[in-house]
């Protein structure tokens, strides 16, 4: 599986899953946006978690389920009986990782047991973490686990467009590897430790632009095991999770149960299509939050934006929306998503040559 497929099947409804495995990392970066470090220890439980995995159904699976935390590869074990148990429904595996274990460049034997059985193994750099992790031992990895036959892919993270970083690692990382490695290039954002390292994340646009929300499409299973429609960092840890962003928990509900509710939601369904400021401006009485995401939390306190929704978009009207805009989303490819959400400049390089040939047919 190759990154811009994996980036590609970002805005189809439950086309996948995000799971935070953990929130401990043995690193302790100051741009982290999930506050984790090696003194907290919340995670989902792991029974509950093969119990939710393996309640895909051949016919209603996710096509892939993203394992995130903190630092997964703490749990080696516990992501191949993941692996494996979304691979007997159908289901394909990636992973983002810090890389923790690559200080030398050698992976040891656990840790590639478990990437050898991903379908896709990503690496995390920024110059945090190559405060901690050198990237040329990260290289190095990376390099082992091409020739073990997994696909990879870098997650490079700087400040904005003009941060020389970026320049120099996308450069590095091209001489070392030329186009085998695809990269998706992503901005600081305001959250966890990086909330006083970076501006304040632009408002977006204003209410009368459409600005389809793809972050509602894939469900997230949260460090306490609740399933979130969201996998904004705020909508992540907030407590408690709002009403209309909630689908769920591992503890008690299923894959198929937090499937329908996600593609059945009529709020979701306008989310996806339209995003919540342009909610706010078609249903409420007064003005929405500042803020994209801060809008779609805000609609927890407007009934009247949630009725509207439930009146435009319960039923076949609502179901066919949301299809329309998977489609124009998925025909526009990967690039074009990068570019809306990630750093514009390098959205191209998420697609290896023979994919941007394809996507541009």
């Amino acid at each position: 599986m190759d990154l811009a497929e994996l980036i590609g099947l970002r805005p189809v409804p439950c086309g996948g899953l995000l799971v935070a495995l953990t929130r401990r990392c043995p690193l302790s970066c100051a741009h982290c946006s999930t506050d984790s470090s090696l003194s907290v220890s919340e995670r989902p439980d792991p029974e509950q978690l093969l119990r939710f995995v393996g309640s895909f159904g051949t016919e209603d699976r996710p096509e892939v389920v993203m394992l995130t935390g903190g630092e997964p590869l703490l749990l080696p074990e516990l992501v191949v009986r993941l692996a494996g148990r979304a691979r007997e429904a159908g289901s394909r595996t990636a992973l983002l990782s810090g890389m923790f274990f690559a200080r030398d460049g050698h992976v040891p034997d656990r840790i590639m047991r478990a990437i050898t059985a991903l379908d896709h193994f990503s690496a995390s750099l920024d110059v945090h973490h190559e405060r901690e992790i050198p990237r040329a031992d990260v290289l190095r990895v990376l390099r082992s686990v091409l020739d073990a036959g997994t696909p990879v892919s870098v997650h490079l993270t700087g400040t904005g467009p003009d941060d020389p970083y970026l320049a120099e690692a996308v450069a590095d990382i091209r001489r070392v590897f030329a186009d085998r490695v695809p990269l998706l290039v992503n901005e600081v954002r305001p959250l966890g430790r990086a909330a006083g390292l970076v501006r304040t994340t632009p408002p977006g646009p204003g209410g009368s632009v459409t600005a389809p929300c793809a972050l509602a499409a894939w469900p997230v299973v949260a460090f306490d095991g609740t399933v979130a429609a969201c996998c904004n960092q705020w909508t992540v840890d907030r407590r408690p999770v709002p009403p209309h962003l909630r689908l769920g928990h591992i503890a008690e509900d299923d894959w198929p149960a937090v499937r329908a509710r996600s593609l059945g939601s009529p709020v979701l369904r306008m989310l996806r299509t339209v995003g919540p400021q342009r909610l706010h401006t078609r249903y409420a009485t007064s003005p929405a939050p500042a803020g994209y995401c801060r809008s779609c939390h805000g609609l927890a306190d407007r009934p009247e934006v949630l009725a509207g929704a439930a009146r435009d978009a319960a039923g076949r009207v609502g179901e066919v929306l949301d299809r329309l805009n998977t489609q124009q989303q998925l025909a526009a490819g990967p690039t074009a998503l990068v570019r809306r959400l990630g750093c514009a400049r390098y959205a191209h390089l998420v697609e290896s040559p023979p994919a941007r040939e394809r996507s541009s047919r």
